[in-house]
């Protein structure tokens, strides 16, 4: 809603199509998310508009909800979400819901559909409507999961899949140690890395030891009693998602042609790993996920066979999006976080 003389209008006495989005105008503490009305968008010849029934709170809302980056990013990120001010104002890197309208040369989808997506850093799940091109990431959900579930597949999987699968080349029988287990992505890559036919060993803290186990890791290590770095174990693939593990302490727990995989990584992190001489083939390799139709469709089909399946820590509705915020603000999320946007 939106104040005019002191007097609180709808967005039909403004003129518009509303719908309510949970938005931002300001960086800053989880209070400067608040529910408002909005336009309501309409889709264009390619594009579908789809009803979103839940979204989450993943680290991409927390990051540019708060401009809380890594060390060496801060420049970067105010470029990347606006300089003075969020450039989205309405977060939600994922979402799922039902196709309510679609363009004229929309083919993949029809009204009615129940869908997910990954819009990522183009934002919009927050909304109770949401706008994307047919060919963007955006797949049929599936049926073995809730709206819920299906809502948390997107970040956590796709940037599972394209570290473990496409950076580093994953395959049978390969020894791999995924830190920070416990975590939205470390969940979705322990269950992936078991899928590819890996050896897991997850590391989290002594809290989450049974959880990373019923992700089917095969050994759980204890950060805060054991470091993995100086058991003298070594292995094909290292998957870091905590920003904690630099190449320099890790080299020695590579195989030879052993991969780091640096999902959250600072700039001083990065540096290091290129400037640090490698032998025996190791490599060092951070980046960027994309958001890919594809990648979904995979996920889906995991899904569906039961060998991927989303795990939910807490859940809020759409009015409660400042206390979810604030959860995931204490570092001690497992899993996913969720918001039901109906309301």
């Amino acid at each position: 809603m939106h104040r005019y003389n002191g007097a609180i209008l709808t967005g039909d006495q403004w003129g518009f199509d509303a719908m309510k989005a949970i938005m931002y105008q300001e960086y800053g503490a989880p209070e400067v998310l608040s529910l408002q009305d909005t336009p309501k968008p309409t889709p264009g010849d390619n594009e579908v508009l789809v009803k979103i029934l839940a979204t989450t709170v993943t680290s991409g809302d927390h990051r540019a909800r708060s401009l809380d980056l890594p060390p060496g990013f801060g420049l970067i990120g105010r470029l990347v979400f606006g300089v003075r001010r969020p450039r989205h104002a309405i977060l939600g890197t994922e979402f799922s819901g039902v196709v309510e309208a679609i363009g004229e040369d929309v083919r993949r989808f029809a009204v009615g559909d129940p869908v997910f997506a990954y819009p990522g850093g183009e934002f919009g799940g927050y909304g109770e409507y949401c706008v994307l091109g047919e060919d963007k990431a955006i797949a049929p959900k599936p049926a073995a999961l809730s709206f819920e579930a299906a809502a948390a597949i997107s970040f956590g999987g796709a940037t599972a899949l394209n570290f473990l699968k496409d950076k580093g080349g994953i395959k049978q029988g390969d020894k791999v140690l995924i830190s920070g287990a416990s975590g939205g992505v470390g969940s979705a890559a322990v269950q992936l890395a078991k899928y590819f036919g890996a050896h897991v060993t997850g590391v989290c803290s002594k809290t989450n030891l049974d959880l990373v186990t019923s992700f089917g890791a095969d050994r759980v290590i204890d950060y805060t009693v054991t470091d993995f770095a100086a058991l003298g174990e070594t292995y094909d693939i290292i998957f870091d998602t905590t920003g904690t593990v630099t190449y320099a302490r890790a080299k020695h727990a590579l195989k030879e042609n052993g991969r780091l995989l640096l999902v959250s990584a600072d700039m001083f992190q990065l540096l290091g790993m290129l400037l640090t001489p490698k032998r025996g083939g190791r490599k060092g390799l951070g980046g960027y996920a994309p958001e890919r139709a594809e990648d979904l469709q995979f996920l889906a089909t995991l899904a569906e066979t039961g060998d991927f399946k989303p795990y939910i820590d807490r859940r809020y509705t759409r009015d409660q999006a400042a206390e979810a915020h604030a959860y995931v603000d204490t570092g001690r999320k497992r899993g996913n976080v969720t918001i039901m946007m109906t309301s």
